[in-house]
């Protein structure tokens, strides 16, 4: 099934509190070569048909306008998967 897929991430400049409770339990954990983590959201829009260009753009759309926030987050990549 083919779909768009839409990354997003907090701003660098924001803190990311959940980010930073997953770093510190894993250098609590040994693992203390990890110097941060940041996490974000994936969302995927499946279609039941083929993917067009128009339907890329327009996913762009809506990740910059509907699916993120832009005041705290940035839309990273917006791709297509077969």
């Amino acid at each position: 099934m083919p779909k768009i897929i839409v990354e997003i991430m907090p701003k660098q400049d924001l803190l990311d509190p959940q980010g930073k409770a997953v770093a510190n339990s894993l250098h609590r954990s040994g693992q203390k070569e990890i110097s941060a983590v940041r996490i974000g959201k994936r969302i995927e829009l499946h279609f039941d048909r083929e993917i067009t260009d128009k339907d890329l753009e327009e996913a762009k759309t809506q990740a910059a306008n509907f699916l993120s926030n832009d005041v705290i987050e940035d839309v990273v990549a917006v791709t297509k998967e077969d």
